[in-house]
């Protein structure tokens, strides 16, 4: 005698396990991002900030007052600064990542403290008549925000901080006469050399 089966609905287990291998993938995938490394600083981008920088020396060198050497360097700080986000979204869109991924974000956080500390603390200096100090505190800062936030990058730029606070740790120390001098060298020549470096290593 036959034996009658009861017609049942297809299996929906393969669609099931199709969307949990999707989740899993996305997991793993943002947890990737959140513990790898940033690499969108772009090598490019540091060398127009280097050339960039060592035109503002030259032109800060000619400037006859204190507060317009200042108003140079600090048009020069806002012209890096757009460099360095464009040409690092630029890269970061070329990789297919967000800008501020999780080690993007880290990047960042990292980086603006000693920043905003640099930018208080030219207004003190430069209310108190002290100046002649900004070029070292400029750039140890910048150092101490690129060695911290190096950490989250590749292994080449917490070395450029320390190059970085080398030099402003100098320029400290050193006859006022040097600043422009030790400035091109810092945020013109560091970043030209790093820079290069990064491009050619590190994808551009």
């Amino acid at each position: 005698m036959a034996t009658v089966h009861p017609i049942r609905p297809a299996p929906k287990e393969p669609l099931e396990l199709h969307a949990r291998a999707m989740d899993n993938l996305r997991f793993i995938r943002e947890t990737m991002e959140r513990a790898g490394s940033f690499t969108a600083v772009s090598g490019w981008g540091q060398i127009a900030i280097g050339v960039s920088a060592v035109l503002a020396a030259w032109i800060a060198s000619q400037q006859t007052t204190p507060t317009l050497w200042l108003a140079v360097w600090m048009g020069e700080a806002l012209v890096s600064l757009a460099i360095g986000v464009a040409a690092g979204g630029w890269k970061a869109h070329r990789a297919g990542m967000p800008l501020l991924s999780g080690p993007g974000r880290k990047f960042v956080l990292s980086l603006a403290p000693p920043l905003v500390a640099g930018a208080l603390l030219t207004v003190v200096l430069f209310q108190a008549g002290l100046i002649d100090l900004l070029p070292g505190v400029w750039m140890l800062l910048f150092g101490v925000g690129v060695v911290t936030a190096g950490a989250f990058s590749v292994r080449i730029v917490p070395v450029m901080g320390c190059a970085f606070m080398l030099l402003g740790g100098a320029a400290l120390f050193l006859a006022p006469i040097w600043g422009n001098a030790l400035m091109a060298a810092g945020f013109g020549g560091l970043h030209l050399v790093f820079g290069s470096v990064i491009a050619w290593r590190y994808g551009g």
